[in-house]
Formats: C-alpha cells, sequence, structure tokens
C-alpha cells in the first residue's frame, strides 16, 4: 500500500470529490522534501497543515462520477510517456490568499513535455478541470505547508526564514505517475508506469 499523501481529516474533507495526477519523487528529490518540511513545520505554530508525502501535481479535476474514466485516460497517457526529471531549485512561497510554502521545481525539458501533452490530451476531453493555469505560468513545486491561516506578518517572517536558492540542486528521474482520487471512504492512490522507452 502506498504512503498516502494527505492524513489531516480536514484536508480529506476538503478534497472530496476531487482527483489528482501527481508525480512521487522517492530518491534525492524526496529526501530533500522530508529534511526541508521537518525544518519548515519546526518554524511554524503547530497544527499547520501539510501534505503528508512530497508529491508534484501536475492536473485537478472535479469528477467523482468519472473516476474509472479519468483513470483510463491517465492511463493511456501515462503509456506514451517516458521518465520524467525531477530538480529542486528553490524554496519559496505562494503568497496571501494561498500561503503556502513550496519547493519549487526547475522547468525541466521532460516535467514542461509531460504537463503540454497532458494539456494536448485534456483539451479533446471534457474532464472538468481545477486550479489549471496555461504552461507558461505553472509553478512546479511540491508544498511543504499550507501557511494561509497565518496572518500578514507571520507570513512574511515564515517565508524570509525558508526561502532560498538550493544547491546542490536535488535530482532524481521518477518512472511512474499516481492518479489519486478522494472520496467518502477518504484517499485513494493508483501508480500508473511512464512506460515509452
Amino acid at each position: 500500500m502506498p504512503t498516502p499523501y494527505m492524513t489531516e481529516p480536514a484536508l480529506l474533507e476538503s478534497l472530496k470529490g476531487q482527483q489528482y495526477v501527481v508525480l512521487r519523487p522517492d530518491a534525492a528529490v524526496a529526501e530533500f522534501y522530508r529534511r526541508e518540511q521537518s525544518a519548515v513545520l519546526g518554524r511554524l505554530p503547530g497544527g499547520i497543515p501539510h501534505p503528508h508525502t512530497g508529491h508534484v501535481t501536475l492536473r485537478g479535476f472535479f469528477e467523482p462520477e468519472r473516476v474509472a474514466s479519468l483513470r483510463e485516460t491517465i492511463a493511456g497517457w501515462a503509456r506514451s510517456r517516458a521518465p520524467i526529471d525531477l530538480r529542486v531549485e528553490a524554496v519559496d512561497g505562494f503568497p496571501p490568499p494561498f500561503g503556502v510554502l513550496i519547493a519549487r521545481l526547475e522547468r525541466t525539458h521532460s516535467l514542461l513535455d509531460a504537463y503540454e501533452s497532458l494539456t494536448a490530451l485534456l483539451d479533446s476531453r471534457d474532464f472538468v478541470r481545477i486550479g489549471e493555469l496555461p504552461l507558461d505560468e505553472w509553478v512546479f513545486h511540491l508544498s511543504l505547508a499550507y501557511a494561509n491561516a497565518l496572518d500578514e506578518q507571520a507570513w512574511a517572517q515564515a517565508l524570509e526564514a525558508s526561502a532560498r536558492e538550493v544547491e546542490p540542486k536535488p535530482f532524481e528521474t521518477v518512472s511512474c505517475v499516481d492518479v489519486v482520487w478522494y472520496d467518502d471512504d477518504g484517499e485513494h492512490i493508483e501508480s500508473m508506469p511512464l512506460d515509452r522507452a
């Protein structure tokens, strides 16, 4: 059974009915994520919500009645994709009203190509997509902490304490993609190999 992405009851409740296509690092990027998240949470007030496991979101959906069709579509896409390179370049943040501290990723060729090809596929379908931006505006990242409950001053201090360029840049290649969906029973994960040679 894969390690869950979300475990906090309030987060699970807020995600009910949604689906995501995500990449799960499990080597150098994952190790950096674990260390950095621990340090970030140590500087924040207790109870700040955060992911249980680091992940890079490629797409979000609201298709509670068509999860099977969505999974089938993403599986077909994954079979046509090569593994994807992830490289952390900085610790940064999305300012209020989002208030998310992140590990920002470099826009590697394979990551850009995966996002662009997924866009092209989804443009030919009628799935309801959420939180989507054009490729030029999308910031590839791993969320470290959801700190939008902080006031303006506390947010500024949290960002200042964490933000920096990362050297050396942790790097790994991810060879599968996860479809994650949330319903009354909680979180479900299906891993799909990126199969193109």
